[in-house]
Formats: C-alpha cells, structure tokens, sequence
C-alpha cells in the first residue's frame, strides 16, 4: 500500500486517511518530509541576486508538505490515542525534529535573505506579506540565527536535548497519571456520585480488567471533579493526594529530575540568545513583551486573590463547625464543602445541574447553535467521514451562504491513551498560497458512560466545551494568504482570547434555554436556577483566581532563573516562590504542580501560562461589548471579520483595536473576579 503521507489526501478537505495508516508508515515519511523540505530550503538559498518575498517567502511557506502532514497526524495521535509503539516513536523523533527546526532557522544562507526583505521592505507587499517577513526575521532572530558557528552548535544540541525532555515529561506524567488512578472496592465508598458517575467508574474499572471495583482517572489539572460530591472524607483525601502526588514519587516516572535539567538547559539557551532568562525570550514574541510586564500584572492581581480565598476558606471552615464535624478545613474538602455553601448561600447544586447537561444537546443546540446564531455557521454530521477513533466524530460547516468552511472533528471521552486536560489543534490549515481547506479538532476529557446511558456533562464541562470550540472557531474562521499565519497561529498570550470570549454563550439568554434542558422530561432549565448561577459569577473566585496565579507565577519562578543557577529541591522552590507571592496556601494547591506541570514543560506554554489571564483582559472587555450590542448576526460578523477572520496575518492588538475601536480594559476582568 502506498504510504498516505507522501501526496495530500483525497478525501473531502484533505482530512487524513486515517484508515489507511499503519505504524511503518510514519518512519519513511518523517524520512522523507526531513528531505523533502531541506531540498526544499537549498533551492532559496541556492539562488544569486537580489531576495524577493517570491523568491525567498513564498516558497519558504510553501515547503515542508509530507512533513506537514505526517507531524499533524502523528502529534495529534500521540497525545489523544497513544500507544506503546507511537510512544517509542516520539522519543526517537522529538530531538529529530528539534534538529530538522534547527537546521532550517539556523541557516544563515536564509537568515541573510530574510534579514535583507526586513530591511529593505518593498512598497508594492500587501500588509500581510510585511507582517509574514515581519515574524519571520522575528522567529529566526529568537531561534538563534545570528550566532556564531561555536554557539550555533551549542545551541542545537540544547535543543535536541530538550526535545528528548520534554517527550519524557509527557509520558512519564501519563503513566503515572494511569497508576495513581484511585481504585475503590466497593460502590458505597462512592456515595454522593450520581448513578451515571458511578457506573463510569465500574466501566473504567472494568476496561482494566477490575471486575466488580471502580475506578477514579485523574484529570490533568490538581484534585478532580467529583471531591465536590463525594460524602467518604477519606477517598477525597486519597484522590487529592493522588493528584498532587504524580511526577514526584521517586519511581521511573518521576519527573523532577526532568524538570531541573529543562529549565537549566532552557536558562542556557536564553542566554545564548543574549536574553537574561527564558521567560525574556518568550515574552520577546508575545504581546506582553517583558516578564516584567507578566510580573506587575500578576502581583497586582495575587495579594487581592489571596485574601478573597482565605475569607472563603473561613467561611467554610465555618460550615464544617456548623455541621458538627471535628477537623480543619483540608484541600480535598473545599470543593465539597463550596458545593454546600454554594447550594445555601444561592440555591445552587451544580452536581444537580447534571440531568441539563446531555452532551448531545449541549453541542447540537448549545455549542452549534450559538455559532449559528452569532457567526451563520452550520453544522452537519459526516457519518461516511472517519477520524483516528470510534469515538471521533465528523461534522462539515457550511457559512450562511452555503459555501464550505471546513470540519471539526470531535473526540469528547477519556481513556488511558489519552493525555490529560482539553485542546484544540488543526490537521489542515486554511491558506490561499496553497490553497489549503481547513480541518480542526477539539479533544475532551469526559468519563464515559456505559453503553445505552446518555453522557451527562458537569457544569465545568460544559464551559471547557464551549471554551475548546472557540479555538475551532478561530481556526475555522481565519482567511489567510500564508501557512505561517494561518488559524490559530498567533503570539501565546493572545491564543486563548477568542476561547475565552466563547464561553459567554453557555449562559447567554435565548441560548441556555435551548440547549439546557433536562435528559428525561425534555424541560428547559429553570429561569430561576439561571438567575442564581449568574449570581454566583463572583463566588469561589478566591479559590479559582488563587489556585490561577498560583501556578502562573510558579511558572514564572521556573522560568526567570538566570544561566547557572541552580535548584536543588522541587518541592522546596515551588513553596518558596508561592510563598513570596502570598499564594502558599495549603487549602488551595496550585492548580498545576511542578511534577505534572504539562503546560510549561511540554505543553509549549513555558513562562507564558499567564497567558491565560493576560487574554482574559481582553475577554472581559469584549463580553461588555457584546451585552452593550447584543447577540446579533451583524455584532458576531464584526467580531469574525476583524478578530478571528485574520488569524494570526497582522498585529493581535492592532486586530483588537480594530474590532473594539480601542485597547482593552482591566476594570471588567477586576469586576468579574471580585478583585475591585
């Protein structure tokens, strides 16, 4: 069989032949994109005269098809239906990779090129083409490009090195993340789960070959989704140890060895650079530009987060007296108990919310409806389309006007061979230089039921849906003339804005009560119960906001070490950098722990999980511009056209002020997390 890498597929879109893929395929066609786009990069280089963007850009855009798409299924494989072989796989192609980079945005030949374009703008580009020589000079100055041989050298074999590490971080964290799943002996044990959460964990169980036990995965982030309903104290206590334990237990899947070589040789890197620490690089290609930047922000935020969390935490502690129990509030009670205080304070279960979040029509009717409403967009099911899994589903979107948009493939379940947490990634990208339709894909974590039972979202599910999609839709929506700049290809701290801005619609009048109706009786959620969920907006932000900052500013701790210093003790550095931002609070665990930090030390978001926040700046500005407009075609045609329609072709805050006639303000993002 013809290798399916090695031509685009024929399939609608271009969606990968998933079908037709088999493990041999993907060593010869790592072997031949590597060649094919180095051959590639030689004829640029090779040529005499004057660069043109022609000559020099446009074919550099162009290169690197069979790599493109072999990377795009594989990486998408690895983390979301892994196996034993493509594990081998991405340790032997990670630091082959990371050398393939290098070789391409180390090469002086067409550093000189690219530097020349920039300094010698031609009149006649269109403003994207200035934008694209823009980041790339941008790109290979921050690679490395201008060093000497000695440092050149150097510098790629920390690279190569880091991508070996970073493999490791990742698949150390999942197997460990897999062995410290928490297994129960008996049904009773899980009182307070509902009948569909209980027997997700039988089924889990089961899939492991523990007839008649069940079984608790750990989600990526610290602690897990049912400490809010489970009555047996204790199994809290084992699931939250559990969570916090992983990466740092001293077996062959501990990562703290990892990690202090990661940021040591990330250190070094930086200062090859000419950069005093790693977070300045990061920060030289984002729109916050100096970790200094990150630092006033975040500390302006953390004392004011802290002392809302502690006020929570006393008026919790003040709940556990009240019911007659004999302890002190400990991390794996908070949320049991916020449920509780959530359910007298504002009448509020979310666990009772359950029964209105039916997965189906929380996408059909919620997550698609909404998109059709704001953007024209439709969504039909694909069912003769294919993805990598059973699971996978197809969906083609079509705009109002009937013309194609591209696919969005869905993988909603966990399972042991996927990784942690939720993400959005393509496997097409829209661009007109080679005339590329687009391909998406969101992947959740959500336990799945047994067969013939419905899959009932949590609340917080329902938001990580909404919050995906609005990456798809980035993706989807951006209309671009170059790969580079295509979709959601823009600077890190600005990727999570449109995400962010989608999560308004969960709970945006005329569209909850389509979509949040209960899985038996059919009936909308009651206008009652909404009021009070949107009156609890404020409510736990101590916690959440804290928990936030917390790992942000550990990352930041990681991450603005100079070359040459040194840490002896994880544990130790991660309380003294909490402690001195006021955020060593033992009721309140960062949210991500070094051990299984995956964002920073694999996940590509290293001195930049900020991000999140910093976008969020700008998501709290636009949702006041939308209840000031409205949740009408003409607002949502603004929005797509001059934010997500120009993915990452022009300057992020330029797109910003574009669409909101202005740049964003703080005081919404302060009145939304209760830190006025």
């Amino acid at each position: 069989m013809q290798n399916p890498f090695l031509e685009p597929s024929t399939l609608p879109y271009q969606l990968p032949p998933f079908a037709d893929v088999r493990d041999e395929h993907y060593r010869p066609a790592f072997d031949a994109g590597f060649a094919q786009q180095l051959e590639e990069i030689a004829a640029i280089t090779a040529q005499e005269g004057t660069p043109t963007f022609d000559d020099t850009i446009a074919p550099l855009e162009a290169s690197g098809g069979i790599l493109g798409r072999v990377g795009h299924v594989f990486f998408a494989l690895s983390s979301s239906d892994t196996t034993p072989f493509l594990d081998e796989l991405e340790a032997e192609i990670a630091p082959r990779w990371a050398a393939h980079a290098d070789a391409i945005e180390l090469d002086p030949a067409l550093y000189a090129r690219i530097a020349h374009l920039h300094e010698h703008p031609d009149a006649s580009w269109m403003p994207e083409q200035a934008w694209v020589v823009e980041q790339w000079h941008l790109r290979m100055r921050l690679a490395g490009a201008a060093l000497d041989e000695a440092s050149t050298t150097r510098l790629k074999e920390l690279n190569q090195r880091l991508a070996t590490l970073t493999t490791t971080f990742d698949q150390q964290l999942q197997a460990d993340t897999n062995d410290l799943a928490v297994v129960v002996d008996t049904a009773e044990e899980l009182d307070g789960l509902s009948a569909g959460d209980i027997a997700s964990a039988a089924q889990a169980a089961a899939d492991r070959g523990l007839e008649g036990k069940h079984l608790i995965t750990l989600p990526l982030f610290s602690g897990h989704p049912w400490l809010s309903q489970l009555t047996n104290r204790a199994l809290r206590q084992r699931v939250m140890e559990a969570s916090l334990a992983r990466g740092t237990r001293g077996n062959p899947h501990d990562n703290r060895a990892v990690i202090l070589e990661i940021v040591a040789l990330r250190a070094e890197r930086a200062a090859l650079l000419g950069f005093p620490t790693h977070a300045h690089v990061v920060t030289a290609d984002a729109t916050a530009k100096t970790p200094e930047a990150v630092d006033a922000m975040l500390s302006r935020l953390a004392p004011a987060a802290a002392r809302n969390a502690r006020a929570e935490a006393a008026d919790l502690q003040a709940l556990v007296d009240e019911a007659g129990e004999d302890y002190a509030l400990a991390s794996w009670d908070w949320a049991f108990w916020t449920e509780r205080l959530r359910t007298a304070r504002y009448d509020v279960d979310t666990q009772a919310l359950k029964p209105y979040f039916p997965a189906e029509r929380v996408l059909r009717d919620g997550v698609f409806a909404a998109a059709t409403q704001i953007y024209g967009v439709t969504f039909s099911e694909r069912d003769d389309l294919h993805g990598y899994h059973p699971d996978v589903r197809v969906f083609e979107v079509h705009d109002a006007d009937g013309s194609e948009v591209g696919l969005y493939l869905l993988d909603l379940y966990t399972r042991d061979s996927k990784r942690g947490g939720a993400w959005m990634n393509p496997l097409i990208s829209q661009n007109r230089l080679l005339d590329q339709p687009t391909v998406v894909m969101n992947n959740l974590n959500v336990p799945k039921p047994p067969a013939g039972s419905p899959t009932l979202l949590t609340f917080d599910e329902t938001n990580t849906l909404f919050h995906e999609f609005g990456h798809a839709l980035h993706g989807l929506f951006a209309i671009v003339g170059y790969p580079s700049v295509a979709g959601t290809n823009v600077p890190r701290d600005f990727v999570e804005f449109p995400s962010q801005v989608n999560e308004m619609w969960m709970l945006w009048p005329g569209i909850v009560e389509q979509y949040a109706r209960h899985v038996e009786t059919g009936e909308p959620i009651p206008a009652d119960v909404l009021e009070r969920i949107r009156a609890t907006e404020t409510f736990d932000q101590g916690h959440g906001t804290s928990e936030y900052l917390a790992a942000a500013l550990l990352d930041q701790a990681w991450h603005t070490l100079a070359p040459g210093e040194t840490v002896d003790d994880v544990a130790a550095f991660e309380r003294a950098a909490l402690e001195r931002v006021g955020l060593l609070l033992d009721t309140v665990p960062t949210r991500y722990s070094s051990g299984y930090f995956q964002h920073v030390f694999s996940g590509g978001y290293s001195a930049a999980y900020y991000s999140y926040i910093w976008s969020e700046v700008l998501d709290a500005d636009t949702v006041q511009w939308f209840q000031e407009h409205g949740a009408t075609r003409e607002s949502g045609q603004r929005f797509r056209e001059r934010l997500l329609g120009v993915g990452g072709s022009k300057d992020p805050l330029e797109a910003y002020r574009d669409f909101r006639g202005r740049d964003a303000e703080l005081a919404p993002l302060l009145a939304r997390r209760g830190l006025e």
